[in-house]
């Protein structure tokens, strides 16, 4: 165990070590939340202790044996027309004790026009991105999983095309008794195969290192989490310099250190009013403070609220969450296979 531990840490450093600074990363679609259960938990969570298989998809190694022939999917919708489909499933393999997962995501973004460099209309295309992805988990022991994925990317811009590889690495401890499960992800290690420009000058991937706790109280209908984002990196905030050095400090105050260390947090709270009805809330703090502008109401910036109904053989989750005037809505259907309780 200690040895999957350094390795972890070890492919987190030596790819944080050659990583862009925020927004200059490509396949940024990684980081949408495939299911409505990741979304209400504010969009990052690698931690929940859940029946959820689309939940692997964030960290393998919450991909368990109870969620042999599951079913996990969703529709996204954003703004403008913006659409986000998602599936996925999962085996239980007894004769080697592992679990294998397989799950997609793909992004549509409608029909738009296509023009040359003066404004000339050449005609209507299509952008989209998807991502595959294929998982492995085990037990470590007792009280340990072990998780790895690999994801083969897509992203089709009309003429900009282009294709990378990433991988997942993930460790989890579940206290079962405790009901408390701690874990840590390394999001994103790989590169692009082609460039859009064709070039062959690759871009970086969205790498980040992640770490969660939840908490279910033993004596409480509650269940709470605490995510920690891009461990790798102090200031997360985008710098747009030109906008600095024209308007001054564009970030809003987030020069202050104490305003930096709190973004990389997402805090969530589960709220079980019975075994089939269950409500979440959550607050990314690194979403409000992006959000957050001059003059105008910020509101619930960064809050997303969402249900499930948990039926005996289906699962039915809602998310919205809040973007200055705008709200976005996903659902999602969880059911086994063959038909058996979940």
């Amino acid at each position: 165990m200690n040895r999957i531990v350094f390795l972890l840490l070890f492919f987190a450093a030596s790819e944080a070590e050659s990583q862009t600074l925020g927004g200059n990363a490509v396949f940024n679609f990684l980081n949408q939340p495939n299911t409505a259960q990741l979304a209400a938990l504010g969009s990052v969570n690698v931690s929940s202790i859940s029946n959820d298989v689309g939940m692997s998809f964030t960290n393998p190694a919450l991909l368990r044996d109870s969620m042999h022939q599951q079913i996990s999917s969703s529709f996204y919708s954003y703004a403008e027309g913006v659409k986000q489909y998602s599936l996925q499933t999962a085996f239980h393999v007894n004769s080697i004790h592992s679990n294998l997962g397989l799950g997609v995501q793909y992004l549509n973004y409608g029909t738009l026009t296509q023009t040359d460099a003066s404004g000339n209309i050449l005609g209507n295309f299509r952008p989209s991105d998807y991502v595959i992805e294929l998982m492995y988990s085990k037990k470590y022991r007792e009280k340990w999983w072990i998780g790895f994925d690999t994801k083969f990317i897509n992203s089709n811009y009309g003429t900009y095309q282009s294709n990378g590889l990433a991988f997942d690495a993930g460790l989890a401890y579940y206290d079962k008794e405790e009901q408390l499960q701690i874990s840590i992800v390394a999001k994103n290690m790989g590169t692009q195969l082609k460039s859009y420009a064709g070039s062959g000058t690759k871009e970086e991937l969205p790498f980040d290192l992640q770490a969660g706790i939840t908490k279910r109280l033993l004596n409480a209908p509650l269940q709470f989490s605490l995510t920690a984002h891009h461990l790798h990196r102090f200031d997360v905030f985008y710098n747009d310099t030109l906008f600095n050095a024209q308007e001054g400090d564009g970030r809003f105050g987030t020069n202050n250190s104490f305003q930096k260390v709190m973004a990389h947090l997402v805090f969530s709270t589960d709220i079980f009013l019975s075994n089939q009805f269950q409500i979440t809330a959550a607050l990314n703090l690194m979403r409000r403070q992006s959000l957050n502008a001059y003059n105008i109401t910020n509101g619930l910036n960064g809050f997303s609220l969402g249900f499930g109904v948990l039926l005996n053989k289906l699962h039915i989750r809602y998310a919205t969450g809040f973007y200055q005037q705008n709200l976005f809505h996903q659902i999602s259907l969880n059911f086994n296979l063959k038909g058996d309780p979940l």
